[in-house]
């Protein structure tokens, strides 16, 4: 988990960095008005930051395998306007869910690392295939922005 652990140290550094220089203008853009503006996709970081953070830490105490729920992604940007929200806010927000994160992630151990999860229809799989997910959803996310 070292390696995830790094990469989200940089992901973290990276976007808190890239992010702030943007002006509002670049942040609310929309190339279509159906795609998320760059500050949705940070927004929808955020969503799924606060699903996962969840997920890593029921998964701890709940029934194996723990059951991934689903999350309305659009709903869920939707409803927290990040499209109308104060930048420095949610850039926040976003840095300390992940800096929480980042922290469960460390306290993990070989025994949990390897608890089950069942994800869509009957796939398996454990929780270090979930923590390494995260991160390599939120690298995608984020080179969206940069795009």
């Amino acid at each position: 988990m070292k390696e995830t652990i790094n990469k989200l140290n940089q992901l973290l550094k990276f976007g808190t960095e890239y992010i702030s220089t943007f002006s509002e203008a670049e942040l609310t853009h929309k190339s279509n008005p159906k795609k998320w503006s760059k500050k949705e996709i940070l927004g929808h970081l955020i969503d799924s930051g606060i699903n996962n953070l969840q997920r890593f830490t029921e998964i701890q105490f709940q029934n194996k395998p723990y059951r991934i729920r689903k999350y309305n992604q659009d709903e869920l940007v939707k409803a927290n306007d990040y499209q109308n929200s104060e930048t420095k806010e949610i850039l926040e927000f976003w840095k300390s869910i992940n800096n929480r994160i980042l922290y469960v992630i460390k306290q993990q151990t070989e025994e949990t690392l390897a608890f089950k999860i069942k994800l869509e229809k009957e796939n398996f799989s454990d929780l270090r295939f979930l923590m390494n997910d995260y991160v390599d959803h939120m690298e995608h996310h984020l080179n969206q922005i940069k795009s």
